[in-house]
């Protein structure tokens, strides 16, 4: 069942001791201030230079442990965020992934250590976040031996059942308004402008009511297999996003081109 009024989630991505640090209080101030259940996608073992923000932060842990106690859900964010195969993904958004293309036995293993380290840290993760969206089949069947079945990704406008797995859409890069369904909008503490955030917070002011949290819409909405409307619905949506980032791909280049000629 889609909802007849929007639901939204908050998603913040790329969360590692080494985030960046004002931009990730920010978020924190709201989550205290709207009372968000956000879904907070860590990475247990980063390995990636680009999320090196700053100096590693000692009551990183604390504070995710703080916030998973207080309703957000903690989400296993690949393994060390280190993205060098060019497998083809399920969603197929980026060239380059940590998971697609690799054998399922090296993806479980890869699952059961991240899980490992969150949960020596006292987290219970139980939603899987793959970097730059790089998720195939074998991780679909990595994530059902390891005991993961709930997936944040794909374009449906509600939450559904697909090979074993539940998916919770994401399909929001800033806040929109919508008129019906549920809703993630994903942001990167690391990257994220200003402005960015304060667009957020004016969301919130006046929305704030209908952000929820995954436990409280698998509960609302149970998922269910897609119907073919539906699966024409996020196919179409999903071309949409590859299509505006093609452009954004291209016209720098373009306009590069138009200006040495």
């Amino acid at each position: 069942m889609t909802p007849a009024t929007a639901r939204y989630l908050l998603r913040l991505d790329d969360l590692c001791p080494t985030v960046r640090r004002d931009s990730w209080q920010q978020f924190r101030a709201l989550i205290d201030e709207f009372r968000l259940r956000p879904i907070l996608a860590v990475v247990p073992d980063n390995r990636d230079p680009a999320l090196d923000a700053a100096s590693p932060d000692p009551d990183f842990w604390e504070q995710i442990r703080g916030l998973e106690a207080a309703g957000a859900e903690v989400a296993l964010h690949g393994y060390r965020h280190v993205c060098a195969s060019r497998g083809h993904s399920y969603l197929g958004l980026h060239s380059l992934s940590e998971f697609a293309g690799i054998d399922r036995d090296t993806q479980l293993a890869w699952l059961t250590a991240g899980l490992g380290m969150l949960h020596n840290q006292g987290l219970n993760p139980r939603v899987f976040v793959a970097p730059r969206h790089g998720f195939d089949r074998n991780t679909l069947r990595a994530l059902r031996a390891a005991g993961m079945t709930l997936l944040s990704d794909g374009f449906a406008n509600r939450p559904f059942r697909r090979h074993g797995i539940t998916w919770i859409s994401q399909q929001l890069w800033g806040p929109v308004e919508k008129p019906c369904g549920v809703w993630t909008i994903c942001m990167h503490p690391n990257t994220v402008s200003g402005d960015n955030i304060t667009r957020l917070r004016v969301f919130l002011r006046d929305h704030h009511a209908q952000f929820s949290s995954v436990e409280h819409l698998l509960a609302e909405f149970p998922p269910t297999t897609l119907k073919l409307t539906e699966r024409f619905y996020a196919s179409v949506a999903l071309w949409r996003v590859k299509a505006s980032r093609g452009r954004r791909r291209f016209l720098p280049s373009a306009r590069q081109s138009s200006n040495s000629r």
